[in-house]
């Protein structure tokens, strides 16, 4: 009598937990991946895409990855005529990826001369992170790349750079990073200013530096890189200097 009762307790909390993993939704788009990790807390990636400089049809969708993040993946529209907004829109897609600034940032390498939209999340502990969406302007607003920066020196370990917007004016965030000769990172700010001074943080609005950094080494070589971003986190202008502190 007891097997018969354990038996049939046994069929109905089997019955039961099966119909709950029924419920779960094959991952297809990015709103059931969500659904799927609903317990999650969600939080945010920091993301912007940029054209190649020669190849218009090579684009880079850069993304900052927190310490602990796994599981990092890329989903993109079909097109750029959708909501942006409704997550269903994207599906994910396998792409190649490489390390920036000795792998402080990293970047997924899309090889394809259509414009969408797209998002990029990862895993932490307890945690969902999804990028804002990201509309990709390979065609419509290439990125523009250059040196054209202002440097003054005038207190030699604390380097000021000053710069203006280039044939796009609607950045309305501007990423800049110190990096060694060999693109090792050092900063990383974010400023709504044309103008960052190393290593003065008064008019910095984001900062994924890694405490304060050392100082800079008089006679050495550095990179100077700038990022404007405009507000659906096209990069419209990428600016690239090697300075040498005097």
């Amino acid at each position: 009598m007891h097997i018969k009762r354990f038996l049939y307790l046994f069929i109905i909390i089997s019955f039961f937990s099966c119909s709950e993993k029924d419920e779960l939704p094959i991952e297809t788009n990015l709103q059931d991946y969500i659904k799927v990790h609903s317990d999650r807390e969600l939080d945010n990636v920091i993301t912007c895409a940029a054209s190649d400089i020669e190849n218009k049809h090579l684009s880079y969708v850069f993304y900052y990855p927190v310490e602990g993040a796994t599981a990092i993946q890329y989903y993109e529209s079909e097109n750029a005529s959708i909501d942006p907004n409704d997550f269903s829109n994207y599906k994910k897609i396998e792409l190649e990826q490489s390390d920036v600034f000795g792998g402080k940032l990293k970047r997924f390498l899309r090889t394809n001369s259509e414009e969408s939209w797209c998002v990029v999340t990862y895993l932490t502990e307890g945690k969902l992170h999804k990028s804002n969406p990201i509309r990709l302007k390979n065609n419509t607003k290439p990125t523009e790349w250059t040196d054209a920066v202002v440097l003054d020196s005038s207190q030699p370990l604390m380097p000021r750079f000053s710069w203006s917007d280039g044939t796009f004016t609607d950045s309305n965030i501007y990423f800049q990073v110190i990096s060694r000769a060999d693109d090792s990172f050092i900063s990383g700010t974010y400023t709504t200013e044309k103008t960052f001074q190393f290593y003065n943080i008064s008019n910095i609005v984001l900062n994924i530096t890694d405490g304060i950094p050392n100082s800079l080494i008089t006679g050495e070589q550095y990179n100077f890189t700038l990022m404007g971003v405009s507000e659906d986190n096209w990069v419209n202008l990428v600016i690239q200097k090697a300075f040498i502190v005097e």
